[in-house]
C-alpha cells in the first residue's frame, strides 16, 4: 500500500466519481481505476459501491477514509515540521466570516514582513469554517461567536457592536422586525443571534432570504428588500451617506467577539506563530492609532 494509493481512495471518496477524482489528481482514469483496485485487493474487501451515477463509499470504505485523514494529516504535519524555519515560508490555509474589515489590515502587514508565505483565504459561516479546521483543512480561521472546544486554541482579535439594519425610510421597531430577514445560511453567528432575539419577542418575520456574500446583503438592504443584523463597523460608511438606518437591540444580543482559531494539538509553525504575532501588532496599533483604523 502507497501514500498516493490512499491519496487516490480519498479524493474518490470526497468526489465520488473516478473522472473527477483523475482531472483533480491529473491522472488518467484508467489509473484511478487500477489503484482503487488494487487498494482493494490487498485489502480483501470492496470498498466503494459502484452504481451509474458514481461510487459511494460501503462501510469497510467509510472505516478506512478515517484511518487515510488521520494518516494524511500526521503526514502534512511531519513536513511542515521537517520544513519548518526560522524564517517563515510555505503555505497559510486560512478562513474567515464576511465581515471582518479589519482583515485586510492584518494580511497586508503579514505579507510586507514575510512574502515568501503563500496566504490563501476561504469565507464561510462561524460552523462549516470550525469543522475546516477541526479536519485539518485551513490551518486557522477568523471567526465570530465561537465557543469554546477542547481541540481548538482561540486568539481574540476584536470586539463588535451589532446593530439591525435597514434602509432609510423611517419606520417602527415592529415594522422594522417584520420585514424579511436577510441573511447568510445556517451556521453564522449574527443569523443566530437575530433569530434568538425575534423568537424572544415573538416576532414573525415575513421571510427568511439566505445570501452568500456581504455585499449581496448590504446591497438588498439599502434597495429595501429587508432587514439585517451586522456589525457596526461593517454599515458604519453606508449610515454616514444616509443609506441604512440603524437600531439598537437589546444588550444580550447586540455583542459579538471575532477569535482567530487553530487546532490546539496542531504543529504550531513559524508562519502560524508569525501570523498570530501580527493579529497581535495590529491590534495594539489600532488602540494606539484609532483614527487610521476607522472605516
Amino acid at each position: 500500500m502507497e501514500i498516493k494509493d490512499l491519496k487516490i481512495f480519498k479524493s474518490v471518496a470526497f468526489y465520488g466519481s473516478v473522472s473527477k477524482a483523475a482531472h483533480e489528481l491529473n491522472y488518467v482514469q484508467s489509473h484511478v481505476t487500477t489503484r482503487i483496485q488494487l487498494l482493494e485487493k490487498e485489502l480483501q474487501t470492496q470498498l466503494f459501491h459502484r452504481n451509474s451515477r458514481g461510487m459511494i463509499l460501503n462501510p469497510e470504505g467509510k472505516k478506512l477514509l478515517s484511518y487515510t485523514e488521520n494518516l494524511l494529516t500526521t503526514l502534512d504535519e511531519m513536513v511542515k515540521v521537517v520544513q519548518d524555519s526560522d524564517q517563515p515560508s510555505g503555505e497559510l490555509d486560512l478562513g474567515t466570516v464576511e465581515t471582518v474589515i479589519r482583515l485586510p489590515h492584518i494580511l497586508s502587514a503579514y505579507h510586507n514582513d514575510y512574502p515568501n508565505v503563500d496566504l490563501s483565504l476561504v469565507t464561510d459561516v462561524t460552523e462549516n469554517l470550525v469543522e475546516q479546521v477541526l479536519a485539518h483543512k485551513i490551518d486557522g480561521a477568523f471567526v465570530t461567536g465561537f465557543e469554546e472546544h477542547p481541540k481548538i486554541t482561540q486568539h481574540k482579535v476584536f470586539h463588535e457592536e451589532l446593530t439591525l439594519i435597514s434602509n432609510n425610510e423611517e419606520m417602527s421597531l415592529d415594522e422594522f422586525a417584520h420585514k424579511p430577514l436577510l441573511v447568510f445560511k445556517q451556521g453564522c453567528s449574527y443569523r443566530a443571534k437575530l433569530t434568538a432575539w425575534i423568537q424572544a419577542e415573538g416576532i414573525h418575520p415575513a421571510n427568511i432570504i439566505e445570501f452568500g456574500t456581504l455585499e449581496t446583503i448590504l446591497g438588498c438592504v439599502v434597495s429595501g428588500l429587508g432587514v439585517t443584523l451586522l456589525p457596526k463597523s461593517t454599515v458604519h460608511h453606508l449610515e454616514e451617506e444616509g443609506l441604512v438606518r440603524c437600531m439598537n437591540l437589546p444588550e444580550q444580543y447586540s455583542h459579538v467577539t471575532t477569535v482567530f482559531i487553530r487546532r490546539s494539538d496542531a504543529y504550531l509553525t513559524n508562519s502560524m506563530r508569525k501570523f498570530i504575532e501580527t493579529i497581535d501588532t495590529v491590534k495594539e496599533t489600532r488602540r494606539a492609532n484609532p483614527l487610521r483604523y476607522q472605516f
